[in-house]
């Protein structure tokens, strides 16, 4: 398990999780994030809705540029 803000990365265990939540660092494991830390403006599955709402509407164009 990984513990992410910034540039640092820091190999945590679960026991630690809830600490580094609480000073702000995202929560990986095996590469996926599974928690978010504290201080975030936009809520992770707000953030992403519209990630993958814009990897649709990309895929979207993409297909109809390959039509004309």
């Amino acid at each position: 398990m990984e513990a992410r803000k910034d540039n640092k990365v820091i190999t945590i265990s679960e026991s630690e999780k809830s600490y580094y939540i609480g000073l702000g660092f995202d929560i990986y494991q095996n590469g996926k994030k599974v928690s978010d830390g504290l201080g975030k403006t936009v809520p992770y599955e707000k953030y992403n809705a519209v990630v993958e709402e814009l990897e649709a509407l990309k895929a979207a164009k993409a297909k109809e540029t390959k039509a004309k």
